[in-house]
């Protein structure tokens, strides 16, 4: 007695994990009627729609594992607010370059123009581009590495911060670290060092960071690694919660600042692309 047809192509289709042609199979076989597809046409439309429903899932699954705080694009980010910002380095950090090539990339500049938009945007495109991703706060993540280290797991740890393709650290120096925390960080850069990608956005200069890790000694060794492959984006503008409050009537505008360059980076021992 031969097999109900249907019912067995649905079987093996599902044993091979071809859903996306199982769910749509009659669909698409009506289209490539209408489209008068040959059987190689046809079955290259079917592997078409199969691998694009795989990567529409990875890419929501990775989204997810990301733990992005919030959904931001590229198209979303308001550059006539910030002109100092470079819009094709933008664009060429956003190919994923970086990534392959394992650098780091340095998003510099006061609270609220954008780092973390930014930062979430780049990493978005790396995940679509089929790079993995994680995004942590500076102060979870040296939280996370202090209580490893107490437990006695600060290699697991350390395994689990390397692993990603691309690891986005947000807001590093709005809080100093605790003591010894600088060399727990100091361990991950190097772990990560030429293997995976670094993007940190930080409100203070290169130059303050002997200050945020409380030891200058080993603020120099995290410089010379991070700055030896790296891409220094610095923004000046004006912080757009403030810009809007201004325009509210609820801030009077402040005067200029007297001078601005506390947030240049000092590219001593690193160099910029």
């Amino acid at each position: 007695m031969l097999p109900d047809l249907p019912d067995h192509l649905d079987r093996m289709l599902t044993r091979l994990k071809l859903t996306a042609i199982r769910d749509q199979l009659d669909s698409l076989l009506d289209e490539a009627g209408r489209r008068e597809l040959t059987i190689r046409e046809a079955l290259t439309m079917l592997c078409e729609r199969e691998i694009a429903r795989k990567d529409q899932r990875r890419i929501e699954m990775s989204f997810g594992l990301a733990r992005f705080p919030f959904h931001r694009d590229l198209t979303g980010f308001d550059y006539a607010a910030q002109p100092s910002i470079d819009r094709g380095q933008i664009r060429d950090l956003a190919t994923g370059r970086f990534i392959a090539n394992g650098e780091a990339v340095l998003l510099l500049g006061p609270p609220g123009v954008g780092k973390t938009h930014l930062a979430v945007a780049i990493g978005r495109e790396a995940i679509v581009a089929g790079y993995t991703v994680l995004f942590v706060p500076a102060t979870t993540l040296v939280a996370t590495l202090a209580k490893a280290h107490t437990e006695g797991r600060l290699e697991e740890k350390l395994t689990h911060y390397a692993k990603p393709k691309l690891l986005i650290v947000d807001e590093l120096g709005y809080l100093p670290f605790e003591p010894d925390a600088a060399h727990l960080f100091f361990q991950l850069v190097s772990r990560r060092y030429e293997r995976g990608a670094l993007l940190v956005t930080s409100n203070r200069a290169v130059g303050e960071w002997g200050t945020v890790f409380g030891d200058p000694v080993v603020a120099t060794a995290i410089l010379d690694r991070m700055l030896h492959h790296s891409h220094v984006v610095t923004i000046r503008g004006e912080s757009y919660r403030l810009r809007e409050k201004r325009r509210s009537g609820l801030l009077q505008k402040a005067a200029p600042p007297q001078d601005n360059t506390n947030v240049q980076p000092k590219m001593e021992g690193g160099s910029s692309s």
